[in-house]
């Protein structure tokens, strides 16, 4: 069975290997524009587009697939895969392969239909998510599913972790998937009406520490958005990228945003506080281990306190 996969996430390319290691001939490999990348604005290649190449595959990049309808149907593919490749098909692309288009999505669908269901689960403190294959319909990933299954999220896992394990399930799961259209077994389930939710693309704007919001809200806030695009913050006007933290219910006086411990030393046992800085919130503590600080490298909470970069006293805040 012929196969045009599309993709863009570094992780897609755990599928594309996938599809290809199972024996499925790849017709072609479909990916977004090469990008400027760094300070220097250096033309760069997707990284799917990098695996594809490597493993000596013809390798497209369309600006807008829709307008390349013509060039799909010339492949003579039996189905596509698709695999958070960015972009949203039309029905000229869906009618290009007479065996269907098929999603893998990181979700439970139909919960977190759209752009950022990994995100969205952690935010939302959901205790699993999972990888559904679907077949692609014109809406937003309403198409009926062909394979479901569910991952658990770990309390202190951030969006990297489980973006590993998810495309790691779904690359086994595309392969399944694949063989069952490919023999004509495979049998579909309409999605529930019940438990939709929708989630759009993350902004920028959706990554700032409110240190009025319970710490436990603001610590899943920084495993959702590690490694990108990251929740930040500000400490004496300079920004500050917070990569990983966690939720104290020690209860200390202080204001919302103020520095009201600093633990330098790693614990001895389970019940001393962990190294960082502890910030007062609307209820708790976050304490932050892991920091970028503007302009300088990623580092421990602990020896950017002990730089003298950081005090009892100080305050958090985006305004500040």
């Amino acid at each position: 069975m012929r196969v045009v996969f599309a993709g863009s996430h570094t992780l897609s390319c755990l599928p594309l290997k996938a599809i290809e290691k199972a024996g499925f001939e790849i017709a072609a490999v479909i990916t977004q524009p090469d990008k400027p990348v760094g300070r220097r604005a250096v033309l760069t290649p997707n990284p799917v587009k990098v695996c594809a190449q490597e493993a000596g595959l013809p390798a497209f990049t369309y600006e807008k697939i829709r307008d390349h309808v013509q060039e799909l149907a010339l492949l003579q593919a039996d189905c596509m895969v698709t695999c958070a490749y960015g972009q949203i098909l039309s029905e000229g692309v869906l009618d290009s392969f007479p065996k269907g288009v098929y999603n893998i999505h990181t979700s439970l669908l139909p919960r977190w239909r759209g752009a950022s269901p990994i995100q969205h689960a952690i935010l939302a403190g959901d205790a699993e998510t999972g990888v559904t294959v679907m077949r692609t319909e014109a809406g937003l990933d309403t198409g009926d599913i062909l394979l479901q299954e569910r991952v658990g999220i770990g309390a202190e896992e951030n969006a990297a972790q489980l973006s590993q394990k998810l495309f790691e399930k779904g690359a086994e799961m595309i392969v399944r998937a694949l063989s069952l259209v490919e023999q004509g077994k495979a049998s579909f389930q309409k999605q529930s009406e019940e438990g939709v939710t929708l989630c759009k693309k993350i902004k920028k704007a959706d990554c700032v520490l409110d240190f009025s919001r319970p710490a436990k809200e603001l610590c899943d806030l920084v495993r959702a958005m590690c490694p990108e695009p990251l929740a930040f913050t500000r400490l004496n006007g300079k920004l500050i990228n917070v990569y990983a933290a966690y939720a104290s219910e020690e209860i200390m006086d202080g204001k919302v945003g103020e520095v009201v411990k600093i633990v330098t030393k790693e614990p001895k046992t389970d019940k001393d506080s962990r190294a960082g800085i502890f910030v007062k919130t609307g209820r708790g503590l976050l304490c932050i281990t892991l920091l970028q600080p503007e302009g300088g490298k990623v580092m421990k909470a602990a020896d950017f306190a002990n730089g003298r970069k950081a005090a009892v006293g100080d305050m958090f805040g985006e305004t500040v």
